[in-house]
């Protein structure tokens, strides 16, 4: 399993499943192929594209595999300005009330 508290991006192969454990909130961006993601607190799966993104809060864990038989590069992206973590709380409390906030991002 990795841990992942800073910017990084590693390649998914076709016939594996990472695990990965997020420390810090961050952005999961698909960077090259189909992804599908299942997170330890969700009951759903998500299938992402090229430039669609998750974003994830400290603390879960993702089970990350490549769609099809090619491989495919995720990018984790943390916050680092000031503003931007700001945005992420509003959008985690806007979230836990209810509101769906659109912000360009491919959010669930």
């Amino acid at each position: 399993m990795r841990e992942i508290s800073s910017d990084i991006t590693f390649e998914v192969a076709a016939d594996q499943t990472a695990s990965v454990r997020v420390t810090r909130s961050t952005r999961l961006v698909v960077k090259c192929g189909v992804v599908w993601v299942t997170r330890s607190d969700d009951t759903a799966d998500y299938w992402l594209e090229p430039g669609h993104t998750l974003r994830l809060r400290r603390g879960e864990r993702l089970w990350i595999g490549a769609e099809g038989k090619t491989p495919a590069w995720v990018a984790f992206a943390a916050p680092t300005r000031l503003g931007e973590r700001v945005i992420d709380w509003a959008a985690r409390m806007a979230q836990r009330a209810g509101v769906h906030v659109g912000d360009g991002w491919r959010t669930v």
